[in-house]
């Protein structure tokens, strides 16, 4: 099995069974808009990570980056002191008017594509600097999605993964309220390897760091997360809460759930495979 296969293949393991799906009170994909607010304020406000400054390295003074995954901006609102046009591309038009805000208070000229990479990749122009964090995770199909970003940087390609998948860290929850094991693939190391049966030869970074996705004001919206992540119903709450245990943590005035410190990797290449 090459990288690429098993890449898909540890991802596919991670569906949630039907018969949980169904019987959700709620979806238990996506992410508050709240923690998505406050994720671009840190971003912001904090020191750049290494993926920033690895962007911010190879990208010319008035250049242009590609945001793909978006969201608020993250990942590349903080360059807006150098870009001079910063294009960014999400499924959900929320994100996308959230990243737009943003962006017009930074002075910055954005635009915005709704749609799913490569899908909407013909509509966009390219940049001398893509930048695509925590959205690798979600896709299966590597390849047309990484050579889309590669085929539409001038300069360098920037990539940010967690050092496992995001939400490992509920293993033990899965296996308590449903019997579930769930998978321990893929990683970054894999993705590095399925990056290199696609020709590019990716720079490898970590950097071990609390999380800077920030947290809720209230505790109950923290547990309200994961029981929906877990797709059970309001009255679990106590339950899930218990089974946290020192995962449930207060920091800053700030609830959230999940380690108290995460490996965030960058995966960086050259547009000329330098």
């Amino acid at each position: 099995m090459t990288a690429l296969e098993r890449w898909a293949e540890d991802l596919r393991g991670w569906g949630i069974p039907d018969e949980i799906l169904a019987r959700a009170p709620e979806s238990p994909w996506g992410f508050p808009p709240e923690l998505m607010h406050r994720r671009v304020s840190i971003a912001l406000r904090d020191p750049p990570t290494p993926s920033a400054g690895r962007a911010r390295e190879a990208l010319p003074p008035g250049g242009s980056v590609l945001d793909v995954g978006v969201g608020t901006g993250a990942a590349s609102l903080p360059l807006a002191d150098r870009a001079g046009q910063i294009t960014g591309v999400d499924t959900s038009e929320d994100m996308l008017a959230a990243f737009l805000e943003v962006a017009r208070r930074l002075g910055v000229r954005t635009r915005a594509v709704c749609g799913r990479w490569p899908d909407v990749s013909r509509d966009v122009i390219p940049a001398d600097v893509v930048v695509c964090h925590h959205v690798l995770y979600n896709v299966q199909d590597l390849a047309p999605f990484v050579q889309a970003l590669h085929q539409h940087a001038r300069r360098r390609v920037v990539v940010e993964i967690t050092e496992r998948h995001p939400l490992s860290w509920m293993n033990g929850l899965w296996r308590r309220f449903h019997g579930l094991r769930r998978p321990t693939g893929p990683s970054a190391d894999d993705a590095a390897l399925a990056l290199g049966e696609l020709g590019f030869d990716a720079h490898l970074e970590r950097v071990t760091a609390r999380p800077r996705s920030s947290g809720f004001e209230r505790r109950e919206d923290a547990v309200s997360l994961v029981r929906r992540r877990l797709c059970l119903s309001a009255e679990r709450d106590d339950e899930i809460a218990e089974a946290l245990g020192d995962l449930l943590v207060e920091r800053d005035g700030l609830w959230s759930a999940g380690p108290l410190e995460q490996t965030l990797v960058t995966l960086w290449w050259d547009a000329d495979g330098d």
